[in-house]
């Protein structure tokens, strides 16, 4: 039976999902019966993977559709707090589920800037795009470049910063469904990635934004039961509260005496042989000028990126008002919030897990041989994740002998810190929702520019909704594949790509749609000109110079993770002194630009 977007579905979305979330305890709690009963915990966890999975792809199916409005915009018809739960968890990605505690553990404080970063570009969306952006009626990103600027090349040039910055970020995604799927299901990564792109097309590919919006909805709610749960558990057991958030500051102290005791500094970690992970964000003593700026240059090519991926700006042209659209951003930053002030306990209390002697769970100062023994060890080093190496040939396992992907601190968390498997199930569960909904908006976002702004813009305009959504449907499945396969390659770790994306989105788009919104004079050339030029701009300085200072401290501090501080002003000055060197866009243009930023009122362009 399909799902009706109008009447009573709409209105009966709170008691809907208020069953579901029950539903979804009740299975938890029935999980939690099974252990006890000895059900084994590599069952449990495929349980939990399958049941939640087989969940989405039901949602998906009942929401097909071949509704041109309810496939690329879920038919305007989300309201703004849904709108905002869909967000957060389009938003909540592997990076920031998986990866984004994990960099805390390894790196501390100098890590924040990408919560500071994200969570702030928010701002800027709310501030400066999302209610212009809805008010002007438009599918994707590339068909406001389009309309605004008018012609074929500026519409391609932002289809194709678009794809690349969308397709880096979704391998990201898709690898976190296969480090999720390897450790629950105990299959090689290398398969893994292809069970998690499964479990992705399933939700995506028949209903199209309306499919996706209401599974984001169902797996925002799974994945922050599953990330809460875990840390409020430690944190009592630990005796620092019943709020984690505001406690986990005493036990920063206390692994900043352990650490010091055990004479070593920070967990040399990452360097399992055959992985390529992210390097340090902040290759500089703390209190130095260069750390600083190098904490402030992240921070703003992470916000201007928030403010440029397509996928994030794609959710605030769902809503059915211009208001809606800004009260959804709002409710956004408050699902957000939730997760982000919760990530730096979670990424404290793991690590003093292992440090701290007097927990039953550490493994420092131990014998190596007892350590290899743990179950949790071994299952994590079966696939590749998680190694020990007796550097100093004492037996004693040192900190800078043990080796773990930052990419599994939160999936291993409740199995460090000897939780019931229950746990374990239900944040591997949370994390491949997070994972899964934003690859699910990801690869939306690249299937619908290629075929509503590339295919049928373009090359066929006289195409009916069968043929374009039929292109749609098989750009997904064909750009899926191209994720799965580069994601299985283990180029880079999670957070590395995840950055990657948002230099790439902020180089190319940023300031083309700040200034389309926000400056009547910027016309076609200077849009087509700031795209190209920064883009490039950023690449090269991405893949020639960065990678020349092997380490070392390069331009200004501007390495491969900020390389968006290059493209961003050359973007900017590319696209301000090409339109004034040029004719300025005609009256009709400047008058409908006039009319975008106005706050209420009937849409601009109704995008066909």
């Amino acid at each position: 039976m399909q799902l009706k977007m109008k009447g009573g579905f709409i209105d009966n979305l709170p008691k809907i999902y208020g069953l579901y979330t029950g539903g979804f305890l009740v299975f938890v709690l029935l999980m939690a019966v099974l252990e006890q009963f000895g059900v084994e915990a590599d069952t449990i966890g495929i349980l939990f993977v399958l049941f939640t999975v087989a969940i989405y792809a039901g949602i998906g199916w009942l929401s097909r559709t071949m509704q041109v409005d309810a496939y690329y915009v879920a038919g305007r018809q989300v309201p703004a707090v849904f709108n905002g739960m869909a967000t957060a968890a389009d938003w909540m990605s592997g990076a920031s589920f998986v990866a984004l505690a994990g960099g805390i553990y390894f790196g501390g404080h100098g890590y924040l800037a990408l919560v500071v970063g994200w969570t702030g570009g928010y701002v800027l969306v709310a501030s400066l795009m999302a209610p212009y952006l809805r008010k002007f009626g438009c599918y994707t990103v590339p068909d406001f470049i389009g309309a605004r600027y008018g012609g074929n090349l500026a519409r391609f040039c932002a289809v194709v910063v678009l794809a690349v910055a969308s397709f880096t970020y979704v391998t990201a995604q898709i690898n976190a469904t296969g480090t999720i799927a390897a450790r629950a299901l105990q299959i090689p990564f290398e398969v893994g990635v292809w069970f998690g792109l499964l479990g992705i097309l399933l939700c995506s590919m028949l209903g199209g934004m309306r499919a996706v919006t209401w599974t984001q909805v169902a797996q925002y709610i799974v994945l922050i039961i599953a990330y809460l749960v875990p840390v409020f558990w430690m944190s009592n057991v630990q005796d620092f509260g019943l709020i984690p958030q505001f406690a986990y500051g005493d036990a920063v102290v206390r692994i900043g005496e352990l650490e010091q005791s055990l004479g070593v500094g920070a967990a040399a970690a990452e360097n399992i042989p055959g992985v390529r992970v992210l390097t340090t964000l902040h290759n500089a003593p703390q209190d130095s000028a260069l750390y600083s700026w190098r904490f402030i240059t992240l921070v703003l090519c992470m916000m201007a990126g928030t403010a440029s991926l397509p996928h994030i700006l794609m959710r605030y042209f769902t809503t059915p008002s211009v208001q809606q659209a800004t009260q959804s951003v709002a409710w956004s930053l408050f699902f957000i919030f939730l997760l982000y002030f919760t990530a730096p306990a979670l990424a404290t209390f793991t690590k003093l897990q292992l440090l701290d002697p007097n927990l039953a769970s550490s493994i420092i100062g131990k014998s190596i041989f007892e350590v290899e023994s743990l179950a949790w060890i071994q299952k994590w080093s079966n696939i590749g994740m998680l190694a020990i190496a007796d550097g100093n040939g004492d037996g004693i396992l040192q900190i800078n002998e043990f080796f773990m992907r930052p990419d599994i601190v939160v999936l291993a968390t409740p199995e460090i810190a000897g939780l019931p498997y229950v746990i374990s199930g239900l944040v591997a569960a949370g994390g491949m929702a997070a994972a899964m909904s934003t690859a699910d908006g990801l690869l939306l976002a690249i299937a619908n520019a290629l075929s509503h702004d590339l295919y049928y813009k373009i090359i066929d305009p006289k195409a009916d909704t069968r043929h374009r959504l039929l292109v749609a449907r098989i750009l997904l499945l064909g750009i899926g594949a191209a994720g799965a396969l580069v994601a299985s390659l283990k180029l880079t770790g999670i957070l590395g790509a995840v950055i990657w994306a948002f230099d790439f989105a902020c180089s190319g788009l940023f300031f083309p749609i700040v200034l389309g919104i926000w400056w009547k004079r910027a016309n076609r050339a200077g849009a087509i000109a700031g795209m190209v030029c920064g883009f490039i701009a950023g690449t090269l300085y991405l893949w020639w110079v960065a990678p020349q200072f092997a380490g070392n401290a390069p331009w200004f501090g501007i390495d491969h993770l900020r390389f968006g501080i290059i493209g961003m002003p050359v973007s900017l000055i590319a696209t301000v002194a090409v339109s004034l060197m040029t004719k300025a866009p005609d009256a009709e243009t400047q008058a409908m630009v006039d009319e975008i930023r106005v706050p209420r009122g009937a849409t601009v362009v109704n995008s066909r």
